[in-house]
């Protein structure tokens, strides 16, 4: 526990002089409310993500010292984070870098971590897709883009306070649950450096928004918990594929859902930004009538009233995951259950209308 202490306290104080130093970097750091992906009040720095770093950093550090076998790994696997940190950091200081480099920068980062570290996916226990994984670039090609993949939902999802680094830290916290099982250390320790920051990142970011966890912050910890994902199946035969999958399914099918609608639905561009995720929908309808005719006014109480609807969407994937990371067929059928829950959710979202639903308004 000492690493997610270490890790939490280093993240946790970097974001606070990030927070108090605002007004010496703001100029080149902050987020304004312009744009239809907004929904804060005034200028807030975009560059948690540097707090998470530090105390990723830190927690390795620890390991260092304590002279564990599994440091040289972890070392590796935070030096191949930084092509997506990196790029993600550059957008959120210049807001000029399209979203291909950066997705080309996620995967020089999941190509370094399967030379260095040997993660790459082995298997999906898909009859056909399994032999062709039994070839080697094959599988690195898959995990590459899987690993990449992962990063960009977890910035797809990165719109509310406390939304994307509450709920990359459970993801976390799942794969930490079976890593624990399997006494695999490498993993253990990588999960509980990525909680550690990413809770000192948190108490800053939720509920008031003080700082945000960025381009670059989203990347590193989709990253982590992906190259975590693929360690963990790729060390441990027993743990289903279909596991990470599961624990990580919510902005991953966030991801693949904006894909499809605006593609085929809207036919443009799956690149340009809209307020059509899940997440925008339930601040705009569902939190702003729950909040009530008054509250719904103020902007940051809607904002954090927003990601608490959002975790437990994720738990409804990631406990039956966590409960049956062995089994391959009961983990699709609950894949396939959240998916169709999401769409029913959505629809009912999309469909729900603020007038039909006004208790401070009397009925005749």
């Amino acid at each position: 526990m000492q690493v997610l202490i270490v890790a939490f306290l280093v993240a946790f104080t970097i974001t606070l002089w990030i927070v108090r130093l605002r007004h010496l970097h703001g100029r080149l750091t902050a987020d304004s409310t312009q744009g239809v992906q907004k929904f804060h009040v005034g200028s807030v720095p975009r560059v948690g993500g540097v707090g998470l770093l530090g105390g990723m950093v830190a927690a390795w550090m620890v390991l260092l010292a304590r002279g564990s076998n599994e440091s040289s790994l972890m070392g590796m696997l935070l030096v191949a984070a930084l092509p997506a940190f990196l790029m993600g950091l550059a957008e959120d200081i210049s807001k000029k870098v399209g979203a291909l480099p950066r997705l080309l920068a996620t995967m020089v980062a999941a190509g370094l971590g399967a030379w260095w570290a040997g993660a790459v996916l082995p298997r999906l226990d898909v009859p056909g897709v399994d032999a062709l994984l039994g070839w080697g670039p094959a599988a690195t090609t898959f995990t590459v883009f899987a690993v990449a993949g992962v990063a960009h939902a977890v910035n797809i999802i990165d719109g509310f306070n406390g939304l994307a680094s509450m709920v990359a830290a459970l993801m976390l916290a799942a794969l930490g649950y079976v890593a624990y099982l399997v006494e695999d250390a490498l993993v253990w320790n990588m999960t509980l450096a990525g909680m550690g920051a990413l809770w000192g990142f948190w108490l800053w970011n939720y509920p008031r928004g003080l700082i945000f966890l960025g381009d670059g912050g989203a990347y590193l910890a989709g990253f982590w918990f992906a190259e975590a994902a693929v360690l963990l199946v790729a060390r441990n035969p027993q743990v289903s594929p279909w596991f990470g999958l599961l624990v990580g399914l919510y902005p991953v099918f966030e991801t693949v859902f904006s894909m499809y609608r605006r593609r085929v639905l809207q036919r443009r561009s799956t690149g340009l930004p809209d307020a059509l995720h899940l997440h925008s929908l339930i601040f705009r309808r569902l939190v702003r009538w729950a909040a009530g005719k008054e509250a719904a006014r103020d902007l940051t109480r809607r904002n954090a009233a927003t990601a608490p609807y959002l975790w437990c969407l994720a738990m409804v994937s990631i406990v039956p995951a966590v409960l049956f990371w062995r089994h391959t067929s009961v983990l699709v059928l609950f894949a396939l259950a959240f998916i169709l829950f999401y769409i029913w959710a959505y629809q009912r979202i999309v469909r729900f209308r603020t007038r039909d639903f006004r208790p401070w308004k009397k009925r005749p």
